[in-house]
């Protein structure tokens, strides 16, 4: 019996340690930053920077890392104090609950083995989040809604238009007052549940991603097996999320699927971060009839800072994939859309921001396109389409 006792509490104290350090080494290894801030720019670019008012990025899987966002870190790209150096008023936090290992762009097995299953256990969460993927992302909304409060009013939650609101407001009189907004990467978090999305509205999500890098209960991904549209559960899903007024990102969806969502939805969609096939022919990227199409519905594509959907260097991509569909359907359609701490490198963290406005100052973009590609669009979104 003492040498079990002995076992035990030595597995618990590796465990407890795991939980440490384990973490913090996988984000590291996991969210490179190219380019180490300080960051410098042009002193035009810079004044341009400090005088936009809104600025606003549409993508970010920090919530994944379980970092205290209100701690400043030195890995990753994003937590509420760099927000306030890089005078973000609004970022996306989106939760991504399930991995498929040997992650790819052209193909995935929905059954392959899951990546974040062991991240969940070393981080130390409760066992109910360990296998369970709904659990898993109302614990990762719980953990927004907590590191909220402990900024005492510094951070506003955005889930309806007056939250958004008191936000613009609040941020007239202090610019160190940020903004947090919540979504989810793949609806295979819902885990083949409608009641599960009465549970993530609740909790706050606004905006959910019908597919991440596998097939799932609503049809096909980008990078799945199947390539289909919407299954009968799917349209139902996207029925209700009309209903309660959850933003449809059509990010990693199969083409199939942005056919059948452009077809049925009576909301303006996002796509919360990808590239265009004009710059880097990837499945994973929108093609110019699919980009009329969602700037037709009235929606909104924020463009990704990664290699695999904008090419390296990245910024001369992003430039170009933003100037491609300013041309094609005009510039009040497109925004920041980072994947900041989504597993990818990027070649700069947030306070980085002002490199994106040099580089669009440099192709010749006007002060008030790079104000509405920097935030205003987002701005002027939500304020349109929230309840």
């Amino acid at each position: 019996m003492k040498k079990s006792l002995i076992t035990l509490g030595v597995i618990t104290l590796i465990y407890f340690l795991a939980t440490l350090f384990v973490p913090s080494y996988i984000e590291e290894q996991r969210n490179p930053v190219k380019l180490a801030p300080p960051y410098s720019v042009s002193s035009e670019a810079q004044e341009i920077y400090d005088r936009l008012d809104f600025i606003s990025d549409l993508h970010c899987d920090a919530l994944l890392w379980g970092r205290d966002l209100t701690v400043k870190s030195d890995i990753g790209s994003v937590d509420f104090p760099r927000m306030r150096e890089g005078n973000i008023a609004l970022e996306m936090f989106t939760i991504v609950s399930k991995s498929p290992s040997g992650q790819n762009m052209e193909s995935n097995s929905a059954d392959t083995f899951d990546n974040i299953t062991p991240l969940t256990i070393a981080q130390g969460n409760a066992p109910n989040q360990w296998f369970s993927l709904i659990n898993r992302t109302l614990g990762q909304a719980e953990s927004l809604h907590e590191f909220i409060e402990k900024e005492n009013g510094k951070v506003i939650f955005v889930k309806d238009r007056k939250s958004f609101e008191s936000l613009i407001e609040a941020r007239k009189n202090n610019k160190f007052i940020v903004g947090a907004m919540l979504g989810i990467e793949g609806a295979h978090a819902l885990e083949g549940s409608l009641e599960n999305l009465d549970k993530v509205y609740e909790s706050g999500v606004r905006m959910i991603g019908l597919t991440h890098f596998f097939d799932n209960e609503l049809g096909g991904s980008a990078h799945g097996e199947n390539g289909a549209g919407l299954t009968d559960f799917g349209k139902s899903v996207i029925k209700k999320m009309n209903e309660l007024n959850i933003f449809i990102d059509l990010a990693h969806c199969s083409p199939a699927i942005i056919d059948d969502v452009l077809n049925m939805t009576n909301k303006p969609v996002m796509v919360s971060h990808i590239g265009v096939r004009a710059v880097l022919d990837s499945q994973r990227n929108l093609t110019d009839d699919q980009i009329k199409r969602i700037a037709a519905n009235g929606g909104i594509i924020g463009i990704a800072f990664f290699d695999m959907a904008v090419g390296e260097p990245e910024l001369d991509g992003i430039i170009a994939s933003m100037k491609h569909i300013r041309d094609l359907v005009g510039i009040e359609h497109i925004a920041l859309g980072s994947d900041y701490d989504g597993a990818v490198a990027v070649p700069f963290d947030i306070t980085g921001l002002p490199i994106i406005v040099e580089g669009l100052l440099n192709e010749g973009f006007t002060e008030s396109e790079i104000k509405a590609i920097m935030g205003e669009n987002v701005k002027r979104f939500f304020q349109k389409n929230l309840n």
